[in-house]
């Protein structure tokens, strides 16, 4: 009798200490981890979302799955991931949107609601038309619209998205004065293909394989400098137009996501971003890798976010 009880304290011991362990084990221990993407399936944001995971599902030995909770310019996606529970297993691609929804009015959520994890890729907002269009340059555009004031059509991704305060702050910059066209992401592209829009200003994921195609033409880029993947697209500024809006896009957690958490992360990403298959995927997809870890990261939001607010300020879109 003594030894079977004996016996039963030790299986006793031995499953209390299994939980234990498992309770303990290193991140991630159970399940998917899901990377919440803003916008539709097919969009540049998904599509660069799911090169990021198929590397970090590499790194991490664990699966990482996309899910699309698009609508109201990233709000939706925005407001869902800061209400889960901050184990790192919901993330976000987030993007400068974070701040243009919030100071739009569209979110309630803004950057504070999330612990930055990564920066992964720099972006150039383009302005894009057809390659049978009238103009050859951002110049005859600008001159075309000035003679015909209110009457030239500028697609882009939605009201407070990126491209929609970029391609405002580009028309302001110039003098001009276009009908902006806010259409979801999945639509602009369509529209400008189908002659609804006579341009548009958009990322260039959504644009390489229309641009290669020969469908489409490159007026300008919003950087500071000539995009490496695009060499030949000249700048706004070198155009005379004082505008330079870089986009980025990053992984971000829900807040108080532990250290130790964001750390597994931040260095799955890192690796990812140094392999040379995303590097490939990166530049077919005309997306620049940018890796910066969670503290310059977090760093580069907060000071961003507040000249956001001042620009959006500054042309009438601060809400």
């Amino acid at each position: 009798m003594k030894n079977n009880f004996s016996l039963f304290l030790v299986a006793v011991f031995a499953v209390f200490t299994t939980i234990s362990q498992a309770q303990e084990a290193p991140f991630p221990r159970r399940g998917n981890i899901e990377i919440i993407v803003l916008f539709p399936a097919g969009s540049s944001a998904d599509v660069t979302a799911r090169l990021l995971a198929q590397g970090m599902s590499r790194q991490l030995g664990t699966n990482v799955i996309i899910v699309n909770r698009p609508g109201a310019g990233g709000a939706i996606g925005y407001k869902y991931v800061a209400s889960q529970k901050p184990d790192g297993y919901s993330l976000v691609w987030n993007s400068n949107s974070v701040s243009t929804t919030f100071h739009s009015g569209q979110s309630t959520v803004d950057y504070h609601a999330f612990d930055a994890v990564a920066r992964v890729l720099a972006e150039s907002p383009l302005l894009a038309v057809k390659t049978d269009a009238r103009w050859k340059n951002l110049n005859e555009f600008i001159a075309d619209a000035k003679a015909h004031p209110g009457k030239i059509t500028v697609a882009n991704s939605g009201t407070g998205s990126h491209t929609h305060i970029s391609a405002a702050a580009l028309f302001k910059a110039a003098g001009v004065d276009i009908i902006d066209v806010p259409y979801g992401a999945a639509q602009v592209v369509p529209s400008l293909l189908g002659g609804h829009v006579d341009a548009m200003l958009q990322l260039p994921g959504a644009l390489a394989g229309h641009v290669k195609g020969g469908s489409m033409r490159l007026l300008a880029s919003l950087t500071a400098n000539r995009d490496p993947s695009l060499p030949e697209v000249p700048t706004a500024l070198e155009q005379g137009v004082n505008v330079s809006l870089e986009a980025w896009r990053g992984i971000a957690a829900p807040k108080g996501t532990p250290r130790p958490v964001i750390a597994t992360l931040e260095n799955a990403i890192r690796k990812t971003v140094e392999d040379p298959d995303f590097i490939k995927g990166s530049d077919n997809l005309n997306v620049r890798p940018a890796f910066a870890p969670a503290s310059e990261f977090s760093e580069m939001i907060a000071k961003e976010d507040a000249e956001m607010a001042r620009l959006m300020q500054l042309i009438g879109l601060k809400k």
